[in-house]
């Protein structure tokens, strides 16, 4: 009888050494795949969520999630949309656990992708500049989109893109950006 409890006593060890290694394992796995996502995945994993995107001290945007590119996002905040490049994020609220695996169309909209789509659209836009104050420090139309930076033509508010209209044209880079905003089409 003291031999059955000691060999019983033994097998349950082993069993909890068993479930432990594994259990260990499993965890390993877990953390090696979650250091593979970024956080363009981890976005399109949250599509339509309500968020709150800073970009800076005095600067914030709250809206759903409606778009994301391989380095940008789109928020529909009311009547107006705002594109923030990923590296001009500091903090976003309101992220959950999900996240999803790139396709491959997404993988290559980078943001000159989304700013030549604004220009060909004409639309107004208001440009944010990282480590401004929360004021726009452009406002106009985008002309030329280039591989690093674009061109913005100033045009008083609700006038049209025509030459005669255009007050200033303004080079701005990529990495310059905190943020796009305009009004919604849809």
């Amino acid at each position: 009888m003291r031999w059955d409890a000691l060999f019983e006593d033994l097998e349950a060890q082993l069993h909890a050494a068993d479930r432990l290694e594994l259990e260990a394992e499993v965890n390993e796995r877990a953390r090696i795949e979650l250091a593979a996502v970024d956080l363009a995945n981890r976005l399109r994993g949250q599509m339509g969520t309500q968020l709150r995107v800073s970009v800076g001290a005095q600067l914030r945007f709250d809206g759903s999630l409606a778009h994301v590119g391989s380095t940008w996002l789109v928020l529909n905040e009311g009547v107006r949309s705002v594109l923030v490049p990923l590296a001009a994020v500091q903090l976003i609220e309101g992220m959950g656990r999900h996240a999803v695996a790139p396709e491959s169309a997404a993988r290559r909209l980078g943001l000159g992708s989304a700013l030549r789509g604004l220009g060909r659209d004409r639309a107004p836009v208001g440009v944010y500049l990282s480590g401004n104050s929360g004021t726009a420090a452009a406002e106009g139309v985008i002309d030329r989109v280039g591989a690093d930076s674009f061109d913005i033509a100033a045009v008083p508010s609700g006038e049209d893109r025509r030459a005669a209209n255009v007050r200033s044209v303004y080079t701005v880079p990529f990495t310059a950006i905190a943020a796009l905003v305009s009004r919604r089409l849809d």
